[in-house]
């Protein structure tokens, strides 16, 4: 029999190349199979992070007056505190590799470690305001208000190690079917073993600011010193019955602190010092005819400019004629008149009377203002023929256009008559029966301000409404 099996494959070889790539084939796809991978052992259990330090507490500040007695100032900021160090991570727990296995194995890894907390922030050092007429007086003074120190940081803990394993490498040899079958072949499959990981080691936290130094202000007073009042909106009731008093407090920076200070001190370097207090009152006299009543719960704007003086702003919706007088450090502002701003407004047709060359215009000042308010006109004169009591009339043509000179207009009280038909108007568009359209364009001024009205006036001339 096996005479006949050697004479078979001799005869036919190209069988046996097929057997064997088959053979081969299946050792592939064994191969390809076992590639499951299996942990074994327990991991390490990762760590906590250190906690950050907790900042230094910031210095009070202070403010005292002082003479020529010394003093020991103590105003340091506290220092920051040291973060905590990161906890280390644990081993993983290993166990006995296992034999034989016909799949890969990993050891376990260990736990990572903890980063270190940050050192906490130093406080700063307290400021320091001085109130002295003798700046030599500090020179007695021993101040410390030094920032406080930041804290350490935490160093990062160490990873847990990982497990090993045993053996690295082994091989298992896998058959099919029995020996003397049918299609029997083995093969050998390779496995392996992978070292568990260290856990990785905690970064180290960062160190904490240093805290700032103190800072000195410097008052050359032997009195609390006001705060600013160089801007204030009041009413003119409180101007004209009390006054008000502005202020303005002029500061410089200046270097060198220290070194006003007795020697080791330690505080910032630029310091800042009063170098004068400037105080105004100003003070709202009514010498105005009309009723301060009218105007007394008017808001003012004052503000106190130093090279300047006081600058005062009126409401938009007033009109005053006032004049301002200097008496040291005393700001009389004296009102000669006011006038309301919608009170410059309140013209009014009042009639139109005669034709030709004595055709007139008559308004009345309802405000009766106008012996203060300086008052120009500008008319355009227009006519129809159709009459604008019996319908609406759209074809006015405009015999006119221009200003009205000032020797045409008479002011009798509160009511201005305007000669309109002394205008250079042709006769024929000022006599009796036409239709006629006013437009009134009025130019007020008093005291710098200005505004404008329009009027409209339509009639027939000779019958007059």
């Amino acid at each position: 029999m096996q005479l006949i099996k050697l004479l078979f494959f001799i005869l036919f070889p190209q069988i046996l190349i097929i057997s064997s790539s088959f053979v081969a084939l299946k050792f592939y796809i064994k191969s390809a199979i076992a590639t499951e991978v299996t942990t074994f052992g327990e991991n390490g259990i990762n760590a906590h992070h250190g906690t950050s330090g907790e900042d230094g507490k910031n210095s009070e500040d202070l403010t005292i007056f002082i003479d020529d007695s010394p003093l020991d100032l103590d105003l340091a900021g506290e220092n920051g505190q040291p973060g905590e160090n990161g906890e280390h991570g644990k081993d993983a727990k290993c166990k006995a590799q296992p034999l034989d296995v016909k799949y890969h194995l990993k050891a376990s890894d260990g736990g990572n470690s903890g980063s270190g907390g940050n050192g906490g922030n130093g406080g700063n050092g307290g400021s320091l305001t001085l109130y002295t007429s003798n700046i030599e007086n500090l020179s007695k003074i021993f101040v410390n208000a030094s920032g406080g120190q930041g804290g350490k940081p935490g160093r990062g803990g160490i990873g847990g190690e990982g497990c090993r394993c045993n053996s690295s490498y082994w091989a298992l040899e896998s058959c099919d079917n029995n020996p003397g079958k049918s299609g029997y072949s083995c093969t050998t499959l390779k496995f392996q073993c992978q070292d568990g990981k260290n856990g990785s080691n905690g970064v180290s936290g960062t160190f904490g600011k240093d805290g700032q130094r103190g800072y000195l202000t410097l008052i050359n007073l032997d009195k609390p010193l006001e705060p600013d009042k160089s801007a204030i909106t009041v009413s003119m009731s409180t101007l004209k019955n009390k006054g008000y008093l502005l202020s303005k407090n002029i500061w410089e920076t200046k270097n060198n602190a220290s070194s006003l200070f007795s020697p080791a001190s330690i505080i910032n370097d630029q310091y800042l010092a009063l170098i004068e207090r400037l105080e105004h009152s100003f003070l709202l006299i009514w010498n105005a005819p009309q009723s301060f009543n009218k105007f007394s719960h008017e808001q003012v704007t004052l503000q106190y400019i130093s090279n300047k003086g006081i600058l005062v702003n009126i409401p938009d919706d007033i009109w005053i004629e006032a004049t301002t007088q200097q008496h040291k450090k005393i700001t009389q502002f004296i009102v000669h008149n006011s006038i309301k701003k919608s009170d410059v407004t309140r013209l009014k047709a009042q009639e139109i009377s005669g034709k030709g060359k004595n055709l007139q215009f008559k308004l009345i000042d309802k405000a009766d203002e106008s012996h203060l308010v300086s008052t120009k006109f500008s008319i355009i004169y227009s006519v129809t023929y159709s009459d604008p009591w019996l319908r609406p009339v759209s074809d006015y043509s405009t015999k006119y256009r221009g200003n009205i000179p000032d020797e045409l207009v008479i002011l009798n009280g509160n009511q201005f008559i305007i000669d309109i038909g002394k205008l250079p108007i042709d006769l024929k568009y000022l006599q009796s029966g036409l239709g006629i359209k006013i437009k009134l364009i009025i130019s007020r001024t008093f005291a710098g301000y200005a505004d404008e009205q329009v009027l409209i006036f339509k009639d027939t001339i000779g019958t007059f409404k």
